[in-house]
């Protein structure tokens, strides 16, 4: 018995010194012979170290390229031109002596062209995009990955939320696959598709490094997926889609000192684009709630000066004259807790609830004013609409 031992251990020893050499030196050798002839507890170690050529994994493979294949092609490049903005100084003649008919009145003349990208939506040819691609805009360009161009139609923009509607008329549009952003969770790994600096269409991918985020100072309502994929100048309005190519947010933003991707890039989430859609198709503008208030931080050194039972809730600073809030009895100085069923605690949360509420219609909202509890009945408002930039301005 101990002879047999010791020939299986030598023999073993001498097949696993063989394959050793074989493997540094010549493992061509190795991949080209069929495993089926090695012993039966080697040849699936040799089958995982060794894959056949071309064989890369299922899951790799999966990963990223077919969410790839699967969305980009519903993602398009925007080309939008204004006319050119009138200079009167460029028609002084007084102008014109002093710089010349090659001065700055004949690049004023030029019209202006912006570049950013779109996704269709809607086999109807409804794309979802960026408010400030297309913001003033007198010609509208969409280009389709397969080479077709067509001329858009603008159906409606809000400002507030930095989203737009266009509509083209093509017939067998791709159409991306609409995910859900409430799904995300910080890590998962997302890719960003667009038309950066005008260099063709382009995919980068990264995680969600954030989300819910706000006060940012981009839009008025905010409530962006943060991301660390490439977002660069002409991503605006492309797709942020996840790795099954399902479209979960709408590119925006970026976070740049010098104009280039710093890692940190911004989308609207496909929730909130699709509610703004919706009211831009149905009712042409999207109609939010408004109670004309001012608001400030409830903090705990004005909470312990007027002596309130509470810390959290949103200080009302100032009402405006014959606003829904002052016909209702809101005053500067109330703390307002509660807005129909919500509960705010900051200025950011008070205006998103508000505007979430149906202009026209009563809302109950529950303040703090001293050592009372009230509930107040305020018929709600429409919030006006933002007043538009004009050139220059920005």
């Amino acid at each position: 018995m101990r002879k047999l031992w010791l020939i299986f251990a030598q023999t073993a020893t001498v097949v696993m010194g063989i394959l050793f050499v074989l493997s540094t030196l010549k493992p061509e050798w190795l991949r080209s012979a069929p495993t089926a002839a090695l012993p039966a507890t080697i040849a699936p170690s040799l089958a995982a170290a060794y894959p056949p050529a071309g064989a890369a994994s299922g899951a790799q493979r999966a990963g990223y390229s077919l969410a790839s294949r699967r969305a980009s092609p519903a993602v398009v490049s925007i080309t939008a031109s204004k006319a050119p903005s009138r200079n009167s100084e460029a028609q002084d003649p007084w102008f014109k002596f002093h710089f010349g008919q090659r001065g700055r009145g004949k690049e004023a003349a030029r019209p202006q062209t912006g570049l950013g990208s779109g996704v269709i939506v809607s086999a109807d040819g409804y794309l979802l995009t960026n408010n400030h691609v297309v913001e003033r805009a007198s010609d509208i360009e969409v280009m389709l990955t397969d080479g077709r161009q067509a001329r858009a139609t603008l159906i409606g923009t809000d400002p507030e939320s930095d989203l737009a509607v266009l509509k083209i008329e093509l017939e067998r549009l791709p159409v991306i696959h609409l995910g859900t952003a409430d799904s995300l969770q910080v890590g998962d790994v997302v890719l960003a598709i667009g038309n950066p600096f005008n260099v063709g269409q382009t995919v980068t991918s990264g995680i969600v490094s954030a989300l819910g985020r706000s006060q940012l100072g981009i839009n008025t309502f905010e409530n962006f997926i943060q991301t660390d994929a490439a977002i660069n100048p002409g991503n605006s309005g492309g797709a942020l889609v996840d790795v099954d190519g399902n479209l979960v947010g709408i590119n925006t933003a970026i976070y740049s000192r010098n104009g280039g991707s710093l890692g940190i890039g911004f989308a609207i989430p496909i929730s909130s684009a699709r509610l703004v859609m919706d009211a831009l198709l149905r009712d042409g503008q999207v109609a939010r709630g408004w109670i004309g208030v001012q608001t400030r931080e409830l903090t705990p050194e004005f909470a312990e000066a007027f002596k309130l039972p509470l810390t959290s809730g949103v200080l009302i600073s100032g009402v405006l004259a014959n606003a829904p809030a002052a016909k209702a009895g809101v005053k500067p100085g109330d703390v307002l807790t509660k807005v129909g069923n919500t509960a705010v605690q900051s200025p950011a949360q008070l205006l998103a609830a508000v505007a979430a509420l149906k202009p026209l219609k009563p809302a109950t909202l529950a303040l703090q004013r001293g050592e009372q509890q009230l509930e107040i009945e305020v018929l709600v408002g429409q919030r006006p609409k933002p007043q538009p930039v004009q050139d220059g301005e920005r």
